[in-house]
């Protein structure tokens, strides 16, 4: 199932089912078994589907099969993420990125950080989250310190039931699924939770395709294009670290919550971004998203 947020006519948040390939969504707010809570601050709502997806799920199904779909295209999709209470980044998770990281360092450093080259773990602010369609805005501060901003294409897991201290073979059980994200990063020397974690520098979407639709995650293809130029290809079967050791690695450290975002590594093809660039992400089984840059 591909589950959207998207936008009422008052502009509060929605629940809808998608088919990607009719290109329509059906909302099926209704058929949550509390309260709607429209107000994206709180939240409650989401974070107890996340939760109780796997209960709920059949009932949305229904609830879609026998609504109205209207067009995608004409629909206000948003980041399909409300709320969590943090977002976690795998660093170092693919070895052709971890190979040219030394060349970006050398350049934007004048360094290599040695240990930046290891798997591991930080955390970006949730306020840095936009979604489809959203600009990414470059701070002037970076901008007039010269430093390069650059992109990040990744696979981005949404915790459902969550937990702490859970086993890697059990780890999808605690996910409800999977979306597209970009990491947008200032290269400079400054910590790396910083870095990453300016306004609009975490564009989601354009949806979540639920774990038991995509399975483990191990076999997506991801692709950013920016101008007609592919710089960013590649199969999550490279991840040197696979989707449910990630899972299992971060909730050794920290309480997993319902609705936390957990983004998989930088591919290989990271590179500076310009005002007035679009760029278009995509992961095969997942959608595809569009945003700018100003």
């Amino acid at each position: 199932m591909k589950i959207a947020l998207f936008d009422s006519a008052d502009g509060a948040a929605r629940l809808g089912v998608v088919d990607d390939a009719a290109g329509t969504l059906v909302d099926v707010t209704a058929a949550l078994p509390w309260p709607h809570d429209p107000d994206p601050v709180t939240a409650g709502w989401w974070r107890g589907l996340c939760r109780d997806f796997h209960t709920l799920g059949p009932a949305l199904a229904d609830a879609a099969a026998a609504g109205t779909p209207v067009p995608l295209s004409g629909t206000a999709v948003r980041a399909p993420v409300l709320g969590p209470s943090k977002i976690v980044a795998a660093a170092s998770n693919y070895a052709d990125h971890v190979a040219e990281m030394h060349d970006v360092q050398e350049r934007t450093l004048g360094r290599v950080e040695s240990w930046m080259m290891n798997f591991d773990i930080f955390l970006k602010a949730p306020s840095s989250v936009v979604g489809p369609g959203a600009s990414i805005v470059l701070p002037p501060d970076v901008v007039a310190a010269g430093h390069e901003v650059h992109h990040e294409s990744e696979l981005v897991v949404v915790i459902g039931r969550g937990g702490r201290d859970i086993p890697a073979e059990s780890a999808l059980d605690a996910v409800l699924g999977f979306t597209a994200g970009l990491d947008i990063t200032v290269r400079s020397a400054a910590d790396r939770s910083r870095r990453k974690s300016y306004d609009t520098f975490t564009p989601l979407g354009p949806w979540i395709a639920t774990a038991d639709e995509i399975g483990d995650g191990s076999d997506l293809d991801i692709e950013l294009v920016c101008g007609g130029e592919t710089r960013q290809s590649v199969n999550t079967r490279d991840l040197v670290v696979p989707v449910a050791q990630i899972v299992a690695y971060a909730s050794s450290i920290m309480t997993l919550n319902p609705g936390d975002l957990l983004f998989t590594g930088a591919p290989p093809g990271v590179g500076p971004i310009s005002s007035g660039e679009k760029l278009e992400m995509s992961i095969s089984r997942i959608g595809a998203m569009d945003v700018t840059v100003t």
